[in-house]
């Protein structure tokens, strides 16, 4: 199986040859290698040779939709982060991208400061992270992305595994539903019932998470 190398590595699947141009030599500014495609044919063949740790993708391409070549590269990565880039900005288009697993949705036009920033923040939380994380009787193997349970190795899919390695990071804290609707899927102001059906489903598994009344949760390891 490939690994995302340590490196500051950035994939752009991007058919503007100008974007393309303009975000690579942005982010060598900030010492991050940009590589960029203009197909999805071309960004494949080389996920297929070499993992990003980051993904930058626009959805409306000539060869196919970037948001079916996200879910593809999510299906098979999930450790990838992959940040939406599209002149498609409604509200409705950001939540669809993010439900079908994307970290991030930037709508065009960007400020390229503040997207380099945020790549490089992206890069900084990576590199912050610990590669296995044990509390309890969990053992989390975030670069593997499995969870053991009192040594019983569970399934879950790529948001149950970030919404439960951000209750880990957070053990015993208040955690309210609009924080977990932001850090773990990336948006605000959506949908909170979302989080009470993962919650359960958690909980179903053997987590514990403590219900706290018209607030959130708190999670007990």
């Amino acid at each position: 199986m490939l690994k995302t190398d340590m490196e500051k590595l950035v994939y752009l699947l991007e058919d503007d040859e100008a974007i393309r141009d303009l975000v690579r030599c942005s982010l060598q500014l900030s010492d991050i290698e940009c590589r960029t495609f203009s197909t999805v044919a071309e960004f494949e063949e080389a996920v297929s040779r070499k993992l990003p740790r980051i993904a930058v993708m626009d959805i409306m391409l000539g060869d196919g939709n970037g948001l079916d070549a996200m879910a593809r590269l999510k299906g098979r990565h999930p450790e990838i982060y992959c940040i939406m880039l599209s002149a498609l900005g409604k509200e409705t288009d950001k939540v669809a991208g993010l439900n079908r697993g994307a970290d991030d949705y930037i709508a065009k036009p960007f400020g390229i400061l503040e997207f380099s920033a945020k790549i490089a923040a992206v890069f900084r939380r990576m590199d912050r992270k610990q590669p296995v994380i044990e509390v309890g009787g969990i053992v989390m193997d975030c670069d593997r992305m499995t969870v053991k349970l009192d040594g019983k190795e569970l399934s879950l899919s790529g948001k149950e595994f970030k919404l439960l390695r951000y209750s880990l990071e957070n053990p015993g804290k208040v955690l309210t539903r609009d924080e977990l609707l932001t850090n773990v899927w990336g948006y605000e102001g959506g949908e909170t019932r979302t989080i009470d059906n993962y919650i359960s489903h958690l909980r179903k598994l053997g987590f514990r998470y403590e219900t706290v009344f018209g607030v959130g949760y708190k999670f007990r390891p």
